[in-house]
């Protein structure tokens, strides 16, 4: 590709491109028009006259839809362009695209307009992957469309491209030969459409809540806008906050997507492009990142999540009873069990998160009937923490793979292979209790129990539960904690041993509450050491490490979600400042993003590269970084639930000056709150805060 990708999304339907709007697929570039984990298109290019386009501009004025001013050959500005091209292209259920063909002389003129077209239908699963397809390919011109398929026994999926104009359609493309007046110009609009066929030659999903999928940009730019006036209204002396502010309620806007087959409403999809899909962990993790902003997102992941809530014993799947799903995908590869994610269940931490959300939601918004309608749902992740869970019986989480072929060897949210590791780069053997776990159990039980005693009426259950919970605690602060180090231990390792490795982990335990007082200030410490803080955030592990790479995706690298919950949790412990500090790098280093965090950068640190440096792969938008920044505006105004009301109490580093967040939405009606560094006061870090009803 000769620039940087350009995407445009609706929920998990989206289209990937490079800067002049062409598609060329290749191993190591993820380009096409995907739909429900397929690639339908592969090749898409443009040419007049036989020469490809060059870019003079691009606008993308909204997540759905994009438009690229082009000219034919390499633009100089020494040369006045006889013709130029304006695409505009669309992702509303499908993918559209309109071509304008300008002719700037005054003589009547001819062109030649050539869209070339391919689809491989490759799973997004295995997409930068070298596959054979198993099944068998087709193209033909039918009707004056063209129709390319794939069929393996009863999968059939086929890609459909219309266009508005007379075209010469051939198997490989569309063809136009037109003719331009003087200062005249041609239009056409071609549509393309990635079909889930039945064996009849029907779409699937217009059987299955029939248009549900018939979407368009109007209804989209009404929706969107109903999104961001229903979001509290935010104001800060520091631009770049505003920016990164609305960047990411429009980003949570596109990720939402509903399952194909669940009458749900819209729940986050986890990320560009190799997570647009329904999971576990990441719209849990998000929708608590959104709750005082769009705090709809949680009850529909709840419930979403609830209904897929393991039932059975299943190894190839990894679901247990009360377990929440780690993944659900669509595709030829789940279809014909060649992967397990349909639903797949490998994750430790999606379950007493589940118990997590559902608390939170609650403290949020007073929805006492959501707490009720999904007893039987948290009782069942609850029982899985102690039945499941612990796989050892010594009264910790622990995680070890059922599908030994093509299951996740790590189930906690750091998957990589070589992410749990000793200090000294040695990886520890299976089964696995990473530290985290043991705090989001602990927090779980905790909730559990005050939903169980306020909600349930179940009181001996709440003090059974308080009483895990108490155990636990003193229990993972006795056995995590690693005495030369004065720090928390990443994992245990099968035999006990402690996986001693330095890593961001032990911020996550500060926000579950599963540290013990007298060691918290240690645990601050180290996050804001220069072996963990890179100057624009927490590292996911320390330098010095034995795996230790600036690059690694779960050993080195920065994770704006991460940070923003081992903020959350500083602030829960009173480190105010060490907070500000994280939130105002990981705030900093969106601006060089132009206001969208990507799923990780670079660990290095700051002063070495001035500037954060993007990491290669990682997921674009991502919901998890998109709920980032929002976590930390509520980390920097103290925003906490208390009973019916709503507390703030801001600690803002200098740079922010003053933040204003109008009608936030909550148990309490909608209120404002307003955080200002004092001129006189800023020396010594004054902080004042305003809370009002919003009328």
């Amino acid at each position: 590709m000769r620039t940087q990708l350009v995407r445009i999304l609706d929920g998990n339907i989206f289209v990937l491109s490079d800067s002049s709007g062409d598609i060329e697929a290749k191993p190591t570039v993820p380009c096409g028009f995907f739909s429900f984990d397929t690639r339908f298109l592969s090749l898409w290019r443009l040419t007049v006259n036989g020469e490809r386009l060059s870019t003079l501009a691009m606008d993308d004025p909204s997540y759905f839809e994009v438009r690229f001013f082009l000219v034919p050959g390499a633009p100089t500005h020494y040369v006045d362009a006889k013709v130029s091209v304006i695409r505009e292209r669309s992702v509303a259920g499908s993918f559209e695209e309109r071509l304008t063909v300008l002719n700037h002389s005054g003589e009547p003129a001819e062109f030649t307009v050539r869209v070339d077209a391919d689809c491989d239908f490759i799973p997004l699963l295995v997409v930068g992957q070298e596959r054979t397809p198993p099944g068998r390919l087709y193209r033909r011109v039918e009707d004056g469309r063209l129709h390319i398929g794939y069929v393996r026994e009863k999968l059939w999926r086929e890609t459909v491209i219309s266009t508005s104009e007379p075209a010469e359609i051939d198997e490989q493309g569309l063809t136009y030969h037109i003719r331009i007046e003087g200062h005249g110009q041609w239009t056409t609009m071609l549509h393309v459409r990635g079909l889930v066929l039945r064996p009849d030659g029907e779409d699937v999903r217009e059987h299955v809540y029939p248009g549900r999928h018939r979407r368009d940009k109007a209804r989209l730019q009404d929706d969107l806008r109903q999104w961001l006036d229903k979001a509290p209204v935010m104001s800060c002396d520091w631009q770049p906050l505003e920016w990164t502010y609305r960047r990411s309620l429009i980003d949570l806007a596109a990720l939402r997507f509903a399952p194909l087959t669940l009458p749900t409403e819209p729940m986050p999809a986890a990320g560009l492009p190799w997570n647009a899909t329904l999971t576990g962990r990441d719209p849990i993790l998000t929708s608590l990142q959104a709750l005082p902003f769009a705090p709809e997102l949680a009850v529909n992941t709840l419930r979403m999540l609830g209904i897929d809530q393991g039932a059975v014993l299943d190894d190839f799947r990894d679901e247990e009873p009360g377990k929440i799903l780690r993944e659900f995908r669509y595709g030829e590869m789940v279809a014909f069990e060649e992967r397990p994610q349909a639903p797949y269940y490998g994750a430790a931490d999606s379950t007493p998160l589940y118990v997590v959300l559902l608390d939170e939601y609650e403290r949020w918004t007073g929805d006492a009937a959501t707490v009720r309608e999904f007893e039987d749902e948290a009782r069942a992740a609850l029982h899985w923490i102690d039945e499941y869970g612990d796989i050892m019986g010594d009264g910790y989480v622990w995680y070890q793979r059922r599908n030994e072929r093509t299951g996740l060897e790590n189930q906690c949210w750091k998957e990589a292979a070589n992410a749990i590791s000793f200090r000294d780069g040695r990886l520890p053997g299976l089964p696995r209790a990473t530290c985290e776990l043991q705090g989001y159990a602990y927090d779980a039980k905790i909730r559990g129990a005050r939903l169980a005693r306020e909600f349930w009426h179940d009181p001996a259950y709440a003090d059974r539960l308080e009483r895990e919970a108490a155990e636990l605690k003193e229990r993972f602060n006795r056995d995590f904690w690693v005495t030369d180090g004065e720090y928390y231990a990443l994992a245990l390792d099968g035999e006990g041993h402690q996986v001693d490795a330095l890593s961001s982990n032990i911020g996550h335990l500060l926000w579950s509450g599963i540290v013990e007082e007298t060691r918290a200030a240690r645990i601050a410490e180290h996050l804001l050491g220069p072996r963990l803080f890179s100057g624009w955030g927490v590292r996911t592990l320390a330098q010095g490490e034995g795996r230790y790479n600036p690059l690694g995706y779960h050993v080195g690298t920065v994770w704006p979600f991460d940070n923003a919950f081992i903020a959350w949790g500083l602030r829960r412990y009173g480190f105010h400042r060490e907070a500000g500090r994280i939130a105002e790098g990981i705030l900093d280093a969106a601006r060089h993003f132009q206001g969208r965090l990507p799923e990780a950068f670079g660990g290095y640190e700051r002063e070495l590269t001035g500037h954060p440096v993007s990491y290669p792969a990682a997921n674009n938008p991502q919901a998890l970084a998109t709920g980032a920044p929002l976590l930390l505006v509520r980390t920097l105004l103290g925003l906490e639930p208390y009973g019916d009301d709503l507390v703030v109490a801001p600690e803002m580093p200098e740079r922010f000056g003053r933040i204003e967040l109008l009608d936030i939405p909550g148990r309490w009606g909608r209120v404002d709150a307003i955080g200002t560094v004092t001129p006189r006061d800023r020396d010594a870090r004054g902080q004042v805060a305003e809370v009002a009803a919003s009328p």
